[in-house]
């Protein structure tokens, strides 16, 4: 009888260490979009990286050192995108309007990468102590530019006179965050452009009207 050849096993292409780091963490954040932090699983990670688990143990030793990198990335990508979505100059636009385009630069960050900020909007107990303290952290210098902001709005905005810029900027910061968890755990019933409008409403209650007299 003729001697049936096994098939060859198939290897995952040689990456250097960076780039199959990448893409272990692409890997992982894919399978977050479909479970929760504490259910990933390494088998699943390899899976969604189409390579075998052993693999995965060249580069994470652990699920444990796997999740806290793809955490501090994903919190430092955030990071860089709100950076993006604070206005510098409240004059252009007028403060309502600075902080509406504000609003619509970040709830268009977290529509397009909803896994990413539902780690941060709603970041779950079961994630390392470390990350967590680092989102409070980060969001304590948010609050601080929110309100050096609030303070300027209030400086330019005559309704606004006499409004405590402290709890001004809590206000504001709360309110976006409340939109983002919105979009991320229901996009269904909050999609985006019922947030926008939202927004758009509500900010163009304090835009001064212009005079038809």
């Amino acid at each position: 009888m003729p001697v049936q050849e096994r098939p060859r096993r198939k290897y995952a292409p040689r990456l250097s260490r960076e780039a199959r780091r990448a893409q272990l963490l692409d890997a992982a954040l894919d399978v977050l979009a479909g479970c929760e932090l504490h259910e990933l699983a390494m088998e699943t990670v390899a899976a969604a990286a189409g390579i075998a688990k052993p693999v995965v143990y060249t580069v994470f030793r652990t699920k444990t050192e796997l999740v806290a990198d793809l955490l501090a990335r994903e919190h430092q990508r955030g990071i860089a995108q709100i950076a993006a979505a604070m206005p510098t100059d409240l004059t252009t636009l007028g403060p309502a309007g600075a902080y509406a385009a504000s609003i619509t630069a970040f709830l268009q960050s977290v529509l397009a990468n909803p896994t990413r900020w539902r780690l941060i909007l709603t970041a779950p107990d079961s994630a390392p102590r470390a990350y967590r303290d680092s989102l409070r952290v980060t969001r304590s210098a948010i609050l601080a530019q929110a309100e050096d902001l609030a303070r300027a709005a209030t400086a330019l905005m005559p309704q606004l006179a006499g409004v405590d810029p402290h709890l001004l900027a809590h206000t504001l910061l709360s309110f976006a965050e409340m939109l983002g968890r919105l979009a991320v755990r229901h996009p269904e019933t909050y999609p985006r452009e019922r947030l926008e409008n939202f927004v758009a409403m509500l900010t163009g209650s304090l835009t001064p009207k212009a005079s038809t007299t």
